[in-house]
């Protein structure tokens, strides 16, 4: 058995839902990690400061009893957003970040931002004032290919966005790319643009989605790509380079709605995503970068405090068994990531 002890991490990309969904889904966060960056695009989009606060009331009434967890919330930008509501929301550590999903990239994401240069006075504000921009990077142009709309988007709109607001912080969030690891890597550890990494992206390529017929528990927006670009990731996120951290972007579906004619855009990572970074990095040769990607690079670029609290993980000389399907009290079930080949990574309770 081997033993590793990093200071906890926090999760810079999560998707909690609401209702009966966010009460099943949220100890699988909240007794992993200490803070969490909260996605703002619930069918009712987080876009205005009172929003923020609701939501962040209605997490912090169903965590786990005893946790000291921290929602960070963030606003759904629109192009009818009210740069004064979110420059008081962020003064007032309501909102930690603002939101950009072009209209129709993923889900709820419809009252998205249609053309970014409609945002530029808010673009202007959140550069003046720290704000933080998480992009969903990609461009949804009908032809375009999906596999090439991350790549689209570099050359088209993070290009030009960067250099119209080249202090603006940037997370490039959820990259699936070569390019994108490529294009973040090259800016050096001075520049405000960083990039979280998924543990699904860094585990799968896009054969898993037809394993077999069509597998759509690994199907999620951007979708995995080829072999190519998941060891362009790895070798992104294991390089211990500070602009690289961790978001799971755990995004959970209920079952019916992930096996339909039209089966949502999501995987559940939540259950075992540390595990899935730990296997990550051991295989890579590079654990003693993990406590920085996972504990240190996030709070660093939001410049948040770094955790006290320690936490375990170990790995055994057996596989762990795959997550259950979480059961919510209405009755239906959550599928969680199951990765493609065994994790002998845990973490010990906190």
């Amino acid at each position: 058995m081997t033993l590793m002890t990093i200071i906890q991490p926090d999760d810079w990309h999560v998707h909690l839902r609401d209702g009966a969904v966010l009460k099943a889904v949220l100890p699988y966060t909240a007794n992993v990690f200490a803070r969490a960056i909260v996605m703002p695009n619930l069918k009712d989009p987080v876009t205005t400061t009172a929003k923020a606060q609701a939501y962040r009331e209605a997490i912090q009434a169903v965590s786990p009893k005893g946790s000291s967890f921290v929602p960070l919330m963030t606003l759904y930008l629109t192009n009818a957003t009210d740069a004064e509501d979110l420059t008081r929301g962020h003064a007032a550590n309501v909102i930690t970040a603002a939101k950009l999903y072009p209209a129709h990239a993923t889900t709820n994401s419809e009252k998205g931002v249609t053309d970014i240069r409609s945002i530029s006075k808010v673009l202007e504000r959140m550069q003046d004032k720290g704000i933080p921009l998480l992009l969903h990077g990609e461009v949804t142009d009908p032809d375009v290919d999906v596999f090439d709309r991350e790549a689209v988007f570099i050359d088209t709109v993070l290009q030009p966005l960067r250099r119209d607001f080249p202090a603006l912080k940037i997370v490039f969030e959820h990259i699936t790319t070569k390019e994108a690891a490529d294009y973040v890597a090259s800016e050096g550890e001075k520049s405000p643009l960083a990039a979280t990494v998924t543990p699904h992206h860094l585990m799968i390529n896009r054969n898993a989605m037809f394993r077999g017929g069509i597998r759509p528990h690994y199907y999620c927006l951007p979708v995995a790509k080829r072999e190519v670009h998941r060891l362009a990731l790895v070798k992104a996120a294991t390089s211990g380079k500070k602009m690289f951290f961790l978001g799971t972007d755990t995004a959970p579906h209920l079952h019916k709605m992930k096996e339909s004619a039209c089966g949502c855009a999501g995987i559940f990572a939540a259950p075992n995503a540390l595990a899935c970074y730990a296997q990550i990095f051991d295989e890579a040769g590079q654990l003693h970068h993990l406590e920085a990607f996972a504990s240190l690079n996030g709070p660093s670029f939001y410049e948040l405090p770094v955790n006290t609290k320690k936490v375990t993980l170990t790995k055994g000389l057996q596989p762990e068994a795959d997550v259950k399907p979480i059961l919510t009290e209405d009755g239906d079930n959550i599928v969680p990531f199951t990765p493609l080949h065994s994790l002998f990574w845990r973490m010990e309770d906190v």
